[in-house]
């Protein structure tokens, strides 16, 4: 850092310790509140903040806008759908490598399951979830009530899971109902279903800016089929540096479909030799990191026996 960023940094710590509006400092009793959309002002109370809004109006929608860049472009940690509990290895894509259980709205992966399947099998036990130990539903009716029991316990996967099968069947209305409070409470593929209904119209008004906002938080929280749309979003307003974030991201998720694009755009010069070189080795390592011994034999076991 240099002198003049010592200089940039000093006078915007001193700024901050005045409100933006009437110049009154924080002392003692006098607490300054930040911004609501940016970091760069403080303001002793709500009018003050209104009587400034005209003249911070323009950087702040700047600050704003790259704030939300800085969270969007991050590489999460893993994806949407985290570890499976038991084993504490990450989820696949492969919707067949795992199964949700509605009595603890747990999603386990087919080698905890087959894991659990011996216990069972060896001991002559009932059949219970591998995570909660809880009887198996034996019916459609009692799986319906078990989760939504979790439903009434505000359990988010609950509330997507059954806005999801809503979703499906083409009942929007309530879809709808599930998916947005499953949302409010963090689920990322509620928000990515829920944006295209506002991309669709399914039940809504068609809405750009919701259907924007809700693949982002989907991708933010490391949905790599928001950050899919999200591509092709930029590819067609012909932002292929964002374009291409977004598919190195998803592809350092081990999504296989965007490091298929990749190399698409790699082809045809879009991305470098090194970005993509980078993003093969992480999908691989991400690919990996979903694999295991128990997992491979679960495989073989459920191919052959259902």
């Amino acid at each position: 850092m240099n002198a003049e960023d010592d200089l940039e940094e000093a006078e915007a710590a001193d700024i901050m310790m005045f409100c933006a509006s009437c110049g009154i400092a924080e002392v003692d009793d006098i607490k300054l509140m930040t911004c609501n959309d940016c970091d760069l002002v403080r303001y002793c109370s709500d009018k003050c903040q209104q009587d400034h809004r005209p003249r911070h109006n323009e950087k702040c929608k700047e600050r704003a806008a790259e704030l939300r860049d800085e969270l969007l472009f991050r590489q999460p940690e893993s994806s949407y759908l985290g570890d499976c509990p038991i084993c504490c290895l990450p989820l696949s894509f492969n919707n067949n490598k795992s199964a949700m259980y509605t009595c603890c709205s747990k999603t386990i992966c087919k080698g905890c399951e087959y894991a659990n399947k011996l216990r069972q099998i060896e001991g002559r036990l009932e059949e219970t979830c591998p995570f909660c130990r809880h009887p198996l539903s034996k019916d459609d009716e009692e799986s319906n009530t078990n989760i939504m029991r979790r439903i009434e316990a505000n359990d988010p996967h609950a509330m997507g899971h059954m806005g999801k099968r809503h979703w499906d069947e083409g009942d929007y209305g309530t879809a709808f109902e599930y998916l947005s409070k499953a949302a409010a409470l963090g689920d990322a593929h509620a928000h990515f279903i829920l944006g295209h209904m506002y991309s669709w119209g399914q039940c809504v008004e068609t809405d750009k800016k919701k259907r924007l906002l809700h693949l982002e938080e989907a991708a933010i929280a490391g949905h790599p089929y928001a950050r899919q749309s999200l591509a092709y979003d930029e590819q067609e307003n012909e932002r292929m540096d964002r374009a291409m974030k977004h598919l190195i991201i998803a592809a350092n998720l081990g999504y296989d479909k965007a490091i298929q694009m990749l190399k698409n755009c790699y082809i045809r010069g879009h991305v470098s030799k090194e970005d993509f070189a980078a993003s093969l080795r992480a999908h691989q390592a991400a690919v990996d990191a979903t694999k295991s011994p128990l997992r491979e034999e679960a495989a073989k076991f459920f191919a052959e026996f259902g």
